[in-house]
């Protein structure tokens, strides 16, 4: 039986990547998905045919999270959909800049995407599952933020970056506790290096075989494997997990 039958979830910065996957993997299991996409609607619409295959709906919302009028629009997809179960802040940037040379603005920048809009997007979400469970229309919702295992290593030039990162855990125990009298649950994930454009803007192809190699559980880590985690996290197997991070990274965390 699928895992998120009738669940209805938002997920943002999805064009690609572990957004990208985790909307394949939410259709697979049978949830309606709100796809937000930033700057690329051929890969976004690409996208929305393959979930949509799966038998569910699937809707697109362009925007930047941290535009109050694209985060209006994402929740009104999920609206028109009749109410949202599954919110997962995955938009995130990782600009890399030397910390000897960070300015305000690159700090500001940063944490307005990773940090400030899965706060503002989190707390208007929260407010819809809290008022569908009082009215009788679920019984809560789940929150998933995607951290990173650069909160708990750190990362080359990336101070802001893993402070970003570092701060969604905290939002995501903080919010644990809040949210919890409400039926809401609230987890992170925390993957590690993660086979996606994104460590190719600081690493070599060369680079990131060797750390794949070097793993424990050696082999390239998969967008799909965060995805998976995910799956879980936002499914009723997970209904007694609150307040944690799951790390997903080949065993690169033991070291």
């Amino acid at each position: 039986m699928p895992r998120l039958s009738d669940k209805i979830a938002l997920v943002t910065g999805a064009q690609q990547g572990i957004g990208a996957a985790i909307v394949r993997a939410f259709a697979r299991e049978g949830a309606s998905v709100v796809v937000n996409w930033l700057d690329d609607g051929h890969a976004a619409e690409a996208l929305a045919a393959e979930a949509g295959a799966a038998g569910v709906e699937v809707r697109t919302v362009q925007g930047d999270v941290t535009d109050p009028a694209a985060r209006e629009a994402m929740l009104a997809a999920c609206d028109a959909l009749g109410r949202v179960d599954v919110l997962v802040n995955n938009a995130a940037v990782f600009p890399r800049v030397d910390f000897w040379r960070m300015t305000a603005a690159d700090w500001d920048a940063l944490m307005a995407v990773n940090l400030r809009a899965p706060f503002l997007l989190t707390q208007a979400t929260a407010r819809r599952m809290a008022a569908a469970g009082r009215a009788g229309q679920n019984t809560g919702g789940c929150i998933i933020n995607l951290s990173s295992g650069a909160a708990f290593r750190g990362s080359p030039r990336g101070v802001h970056y893993v402070s970003a990162k570092a701060g969604l855990i905290g939002l995501t125990r903080a919010l644990s506790q809040e949210l919890a009298p409400y039926g809401i649950r609230c987890n992170a994930i925390a993957p590690g290096l993660t086979d996606t454009a994104q460590p190719r803007y600081g690493m070599t192809e060369r680079e990131i075989a060797v750390a794949f190699d070097n793993l424990p559980l050696s082999g390239a880590v998969e967008p799909g494997d965060i995805a998976e985690a995910a799956v879980f996290l936002a499914s009723d197997r997970a209904r007694k997990i609150t307040g944690q991070t799951l790390h997903v990274n080949g065993g690169s965390y033991l070291w």
